[in-house]
């Protein structure tokens, strides 16, 4: 007896530690990413910010300057969920288990990526972005297929790598035409704002797709939010600015109906709950 209560002991001792170095782990590649990102610009990185290389490209899927404030709001989520999972309480929670290993690895990808892009590997740096891209699907879909628990869980968990993953999912749009241009290929024979607007287009109907399936308001705002961004930077380029118009107006209608359509659904799936007989009790005698 005593040395089964000593096996279970430490195996609990055993399944602790790697929990803590889990959440360990989650800080450190938070601190990594966070660090590269603010250097980037604040050395600036090879001598040039990542806008400074934006720059240089001539394409149009690309926003104003501000949109990029963005990363505050992203930087802030990093924080909330570190501080979110780190707690003793959440040392063994499955969930948290199972995302922290694509969150770290989305760490190492989004601080591999300000180098390669400041060293000027930009098709590199288009392979790493998938990598980052990938790591935050699988994240997102574990999360959506546990609800928020709470209340805190919502905030600091489910949003922020809805926003996450949304802007990741416009840079890496952004990524492959930056790089497409740079290996020379232009559109397969289409003009440059015809090439951003089929883009548009294309965010456009994944921005959609999450409207509809999960009425996402964190993930569809961000995409608002930057073809909002692309209407203002391209004004004088008619095709690109109310291709990118349209598709926010639509975006934003699409929420007015999927977000009552899934309150509705949920209040029918509680009364449902609610109306069920409760369990009769089942007594077992010997």
């Amino acid at each position: 007896m005593t040395t089964n209560m000593q096996g279970v002991s430490h195996t609990e001792a055993g399944s602790n530690s790697s929990s803590l170095w889990r959440q360990v782990g989650v800080v450190a590649a938070t601190i990594f990413a966070l660090t590269l990102n603010i250097l980037a610009n604040a050395l600036p990185l090879n001598g040039q910010s990542t806008g400074d290389i934006s720059d240089r490209f001539p394409v149009y899927f690309v926003p104003a300057g501000y949109v990029f404030s963005i990363w505050g709001v992203i930087y802030i989520g990093w924080i909330a969920y570190n501080i979110y999972q780190a707690g003793a309480r959440k040392r063994n929670d499955p969930l948290l288990r199972s995302i922290a290993p694509w969150y770290m690895l989305s760490g190492l990808a989004n601080g591999l990526w300000i180098v390669a892009w400041h060293y000027n590997y930009v098709v590199l740096s288009l392979g790493i972005m998938l990598v980052l891209l990938t790591s935050l699907i699988v994240v997102y879909a574990k999360l959506a297929a546990q609800p928020p628990v709470s209340r805190m869980a919502a905030w600091a968990l489910h949003l922020p790598f809805s926003v996450y993953l949304a802007w990741v999912s416009v840079a890496t749009i952004a990524n492959a035409t930056t790089t497409f241009y740079s290996l020379g290929w232009t559109g397969a024979g289409n003009s440059g704002p015809l090439w951003a607007a089929i883009m548009i287009g294309v965010g456009t109907l994944l921005a959609l797709a999450f409207s509809w399936l999960r009425a996402d308001v964190g993930y569809v705002a961000v995409f608002v939010w930057a073809f909002v961004g692309i209407y203002i930077k391209h004004a004088a380029t008619p095709l690109v600015a109310w291709t990118a118009l349209i598709g926010a107006g639509l975006l934003v209608l699409s929420l007015l109906v999927s977000l009552p359509r899934r309150a509705a659904q949920q209040r029918a799936n509680a009364a449902g709950a609610s109306a069920l007989p409760p369990k009769r009790a089942q007594v077992q005698s010997r």
